[in-house]
């Protein structure tokens, strides 16, 4: 025996299908089944007002917002002419860049690692007042 009063048919023409639990769509407001829900799997019409995405630049990684009615590829293309912080200059700038001071070497470091006795930049390997016989203070710290 049916329960004619029971669910609804899917509104995708190809479907059909008698469902008890329907689902509408947000966005066209129809019904459907659970394998016509998403906006793709039904072509809706009416995506566009709900599936909004927001291009990012492609140099400077930045979001660049898009009005109604405009195209996102000719938003973007304004952006990158006028607006884009991209520096390329800034890609190929060295990151070591501190010299150890210790005669000899030649080694350099991300960051500055500073002598607390003489105030000398020194690498990784020298950095010890033992290490790169410091002459700041008379007496060394430790051994270690």
């Amino acid at each position: 025996m049916e329960l004619p009063g029971l669910g609804e048919h899917c509104s995708e023409r190809t479907c059909k299908q008698l469902d008890f639990l329907p689902l509408k769509c947000d966005a066209c407001e129809e019904v459907f089944c659970k394998g016509h829900i998403r906006y793709d799997d039904h072509n809706c019409s009416s995506a566009y007002k709900k599936n909004v995405q927001v291009p990012v630049c492609p140099l400077c990684n930045a979001p660049i917002p898009v009005q109604k009615g405009e195209i996102p590829d000719i938003v973007v293309g304004a952006h990158m002419d006028k607006d884009c912080k991209y520096n390329p200059a800034q890609q190929k700038q060295k990151i070591f860049t501190n010299k150890c001071l210790k005669p000899g070497c030649k080694r350099k470091e991300m960051m500055k690692l500073v002598c607390e006795q003489c105030g000398g930049n020194f690498c990784i390997k020298h950095r010890h007042p033992l290490d790169h016989d410091c002459k700041g203070s008379s007496h060394p710290i430790s051994k270690a």
